[in-house]
């Protein structure tokens, strides 16, 4: 954003490349953390950017919107979202529980009477759900997810290596050698970071492996895990036995994270797959409802008209 315009210079891939890199009069905003809006106008602002783009720049069009949420959000929270949506233009606002849009964006039979469990790791929430017959029968969301893995990194790095590192740096760390379970190649993960030393206040460089970052991002990974086993232990024996047959289903941008299906097997004697593409999963399964709009009416967990 412009601080001075009030204008948005760049949304999406282009305004994460700016992330800690702005000059003084710009700034790089996140409207939304934790799953929900933590900026109102300029949630606004995005989603008009989007509506836009979607409608090649054609003014007066008042699409149908379905939005993934967290399934633990406030009554307050989910209001937000939907006052959001309808002031950047939108018709209809319908809201979807993100577990559910991510088992229908992973394949998962979820019309079917039987129980599917997945786990959607995304940026701010990590939501574990048992689903069946088009509906939550129970579902757990953390406040733990990708943010809080490399906040874990970011944290590490300071009190061991006396380094600070911004954001970006850090998730690029997670992605190229972070990983939840120990492997053999592990030892041979190494990487080059650059940052502020903090005793000096000039720049360095320091050689991180990977086993360390795995240490560093054990306490977030054991609330993640945590949650998985609450879910387990309140399942309805029936659906229980279902999820031992068929696994769990991984997705989000977490599930990318290296042995963490293994991590999640290990840790609770279940087999666990990782979604084919683990980071679309949630808006692939919104744009499926959106298509299936009359089969699969019944996922919407909440929905707002304007007439």
């Amino acid at each position: 954003m412009d601080q001075d315009e009030k204008v948005p210079l760049a949304v999406g891939e282009d305004a994460k490349k700016m992330l800690g890199r702005t000059p003084g009069n710009v700034v790089a905003l996140r409207p939304l953390r934790d799953g929900v809006i933590a900026d109102f106008d300029t949630a606004e602002l995005m989603l008009k950017h989007f509506i836009r783009r979607v409608h090649e720049g054609r003014t007066l069009v008042q699409p149908r919107i379905v939005i993934g949420i967290p399934s633990g959000v406030t009554g307050v929270e989910r209001r937000a979202v939907m006052e959001a949506a309808s002031q950047a233009g939108a018709r209809d606002v319908y809201l979807i529980d993100e577990p559910v849009a991510a088992a229908i964006g992973a394949g998962l039979p979820v019309a079917e009477p039987t129980g599917n469990m997945i786990i959607d790791i995304g940026g701010g929430t990590t939501e574990v759900a048992v689903l069946s017959l088009q509906g939550t029968v129970l579902s757990e969301s953390v406040r733990v997810a990708g943010d809080e893995l490399s906040e874990s990194i970011t944290q590490y790095m300071k009190k061991v290596h006396n380094l600070v590192i911004g954001e970006r740096t850090a998730e690029e760390i997670k992605i190229q050698i972070g990983s939840a379970y120990p492997t053999h190649e592990d030892d041979d993960f190494s990487m080059e970071v650059r940052g502020l030393h903090l005793l000096s206040g000039l720049p360095r460089t320091v050689s991180i492996k990977g086993p360390e970052i795995r240490e560093s991002m054990s306490e977030p990974l054991s609330v993640i895990v945590d949650a998985v086993k609450r879910t387990l232990e309140r399942t309805p024996p029936e659906l229980a036995a279902d999820i031992i047959d068929r696994g769990i289903m991984l997705a989000g941008g977490g599930a990318l994270l290296k042995g963490l299906d293994t991590l999640i097997s290990h840790e609770t004697g279940i087999v666990t797959h990782v979604a084919a593409d683990p980071l679309s999963c949630v808006v692939l399964g919104t744009g499926r409802v959106l298509e299936n709009f009359k089969q699969l009416e019944r996922v919407f967990s909440g929905r707002s008209r304007h007439i």
